[in-house]
């Protein structure tokens, strides 16, 4: 049960249901050994990944495919069924069979993350930059209806379809609460001197119960970790992302939300974040060392080549594993025959492998590479994520 001091928020009668408004953060942390110890290994395995992810030659390439995959996993909680595959493959130039806007979703969720990430060299995290961040977001999509960047004028709920207030599992604040709930936000996030991972876990579990929008609010705090991450220097570029911890686990985010609103359950939240933060900073860290590992092999095998242009091309795959001779040549400034051949130079040697069977526009595809992106996040095998937490 929760404390007296750890009162999550207060219920405001709306009629037949009441909304819910969260309390202003900090609550009183209970420092658990066991808290203290989950702690303290997500600050070691984070700073490990900003430490050797850092020293990786090319960290701030690796970087693009990362991004597209948080985005594709943390719009697949929404709904979207868009896959990283599909996404990658649209965006070198192929025809996919994903609908349009699933694909803008995506895509939307990766504009929003890197104009997030330019706005942090002029303002902190703000209120601003999470309307911007929202107005990215849903642009062009479904979500017109939504108000771009604009907090939602009329009260909202979370439920099964077909729910009203009266039925809905929980019913954020009513709009005139967004601005004053959002305010203490902010001065939390700018004030608080709590451990930084224990701040980031804090100010996502306000945001989620503040929700302030009419959708896009999972995506938007999502977006809040990973901006957090990077303002405090905790680490240098956004290799870190909790989708896709959230995703293999989505029944415990939820329950882990629902239970500090209903029951206080703070520590509870704490340490389940916690334990994304560790298990996905292993995930990320090897997976950018078995990329580079893949890269270097790759290059050490045509590096022999007088051109250098097969060489080149090689390093357009750590960005993207999908690859036309048009967009080569476009990026790296060569005819279109030299990039051709160079592709198909890297086709003999089996780095990549064409994908269909079209005679122009030919589309094709480091395949290691996007196994390695495309495979599912590792929780302990054979366990559930509920009985990891209880050991």
């Amino acid at each position: 049960m929760a404390s007296k001091l750890n009162i999550p928020g207060r219920k405001v009668p709306l009629g037949k249901y009441a909304a819910f408004v969260p309390a202003p953060l900090p609550p009183k942390i209970i420092w658990t050994p066991r808290l203290m110890r989950v702690l303290s290994e997500a600050d070691r395995l984070v700073g490990k990944l900003a430490g050797e992810g850092g020293r990786l030659p090319n960290p701030h390439v690796l970087m693009r495919p990362f991004v597209k995959r948080e985005a594709v996993l943390s719009s697949k909680i929404e709904g979207t069924q868009a896959t990283l595959g599909e996404m990658l493959a649209a965006e070198a130039g192929a025809v996919v069979e994903r609908s349009p806007e699933d694909l803008r979703e995506v895509g939307n969720y990766v504009i929003a993350l890197e104009h997030g990430i330019k706005r942090l060299k002029d303002l902190p995290l703000c209120i601003r930059i999470i309307r911007e961040l929202h107005e990215k977001l849903m642009t062009g999509v479904s979500g017109e209806r939504a108000m771009p960047g604009r907090f939602r004028k009329i009260q909202n709920w979370i439920g099964k379809p077909g729910s009203t207030p009266e039925t809905a599992s929980f019913v954020p604040p009513p709009p005139a609460e967004i601005e004053p709930c959002l305010a203490a936000w902010e001065k939390f996030v700018h004030d608080s001197d709590l451990p930084p991972l224990v701040t980031v876990a804090l100010a996502h579990y306000q945001f989620e119960a503040i929700h302030p929008f009419l959708d896009g609010n999972g995506r938007v705090g999502r977006l809040l970790i990973t901006l957090f991450l990077i303002e405090r220097g905790i680490l240098p570029t956004p290799l870190l992302y909790l989708s896709a911890f959230f995703e293999e686990a989505r029944r415990d985010y939820y329950e882990g939300l629902r239970g500090v609103s209903e029951r206080g359950e703070w520590n509870e939240w704490l340490e389940y974040f916690l334990l994304g933060v560790a298990r996905m900073s292993e995930d990320a860290l090897s997976r950018a060392t078995r990329m580079n590992a893949l890269l270097a092999e790759w290059q050490k095998t045509v590096s022999g080549d007088s051109t250098h242009a097969p060489l080149r091309v090689v390093e357009l795959l750590a960005s993207n594993p999908f690859i036309t001779a048009k967009g080569a040549a476009e990026k790296l400034g060569f005819a279109f025959t030299t990039a051709q051949r160079a592709i198909e130079r890297l086709e003999r040697l089996k780095i990549v492998k064409q994908v269909g069977d079209a005679k122009r526009g030919r589309v094709y595809c480091a395949n290691a590479l996007l196994d390695i992106l495309e495979e599912p996040a590792h929780l302990t095998p054979g366990e559930s994520l509920s009985e990891v937490r209880r050991k």
